[in-house]
């Protein structure tokens, strides 16, 4: 094979082993960033990177609280940081957070992340919900770290069912109850017996009750 042909054929196979690592890699970023599905928010601000940022609500419509915030924090600085809020800007929702274990900050640690939601998992708490907000609307969710300061994304608002049920709410209060159509009379109410009337019976001559003319004719 002359030299012209060797370096035709090398230069395609490092083309074909290139696209394909290419492709490797796509795959295992979807793999750990996209893990639940549609794809969700992702922000790099500094030092931090904040993945599948999502707001989720109780499975059952009509029940609008507790809601959640289900994301995962990087930390890629030198230093830790500590996840000092989370707001939801234009909304009057309040949100708690909870460390996995124990009380205290939520610190995210130098080179390492923190997961919020799901089981074992760091919480934060949407106590009233999102008021205004429905399912598959977008939603700016803040989160103030000590160092970074403010990190803003858009994240959509589903429902925990299917891909989001394990990161979803845990209390789950019972959906509202229906009240069922009154139909006929209240239970309370009696009926008269047949053949009775209210009041005094008349006189059939003159009208007036049977006493008061009883009382006459003794006169």
């Amino acid at each position: 094979m002359s030299s012209s042909l060797r370096r035709g054929a090398l230069a395609a196979t490092a083309l074909v082993i290139s696209i394909a690592s290419l492709t490797a890699c796509g795959a295992g970023n979807d793999a750990q960033t996209l893990g639940v599905k549609p794809d969700n928010a992702a922000v790099t601000v500094d030092d931090v990177q904040i993945q599948n940022a999502l707001v989720i609500t109780q499975p059952e419509a009509g029940v609008k609280d507790p809601a959640v915030i289900s994301a995962t924090v990087f930390n890629n600085g030198t230093g830790p940081q500590t996840i000092d809020a989370i707001t939801l800007p234009g909304t009057s929702a309040t949100v708690k957070l909870k460390p996995a274990t124990g009380a205290g900050p939520l610190v995210v640690p130098a080179g390492g992340s923190v997961v919020i939601g799901g089981k074992g998992n760091a919480t934060a708490v949407i106590a009233n919900g999102v008021p205004g907000k429905k399912n598959g609307d977008l939603q700016e969710v803040v989160f103030k770290l000590s160092e970074t300061g403010d990190v803003s994304l858009g994240a959509f608002v589903v429902p925990a069912t299917t891909y989001f049920k394990e990161y979803g709410p845990t209390e789950i209060p019972a959906p509202p109850a229906t009240k069922p159509k009154p139909t006929g009379k209240p239970s309370g109410e009696a009926s008269a017996p047949a053949g009775e009337t209210s009041g005094a019976p008349e006189s059939p001559e003159s009208g007036e009750p049977t006493g008061a003319a009883t009382h006459a004719a003794g006169h």
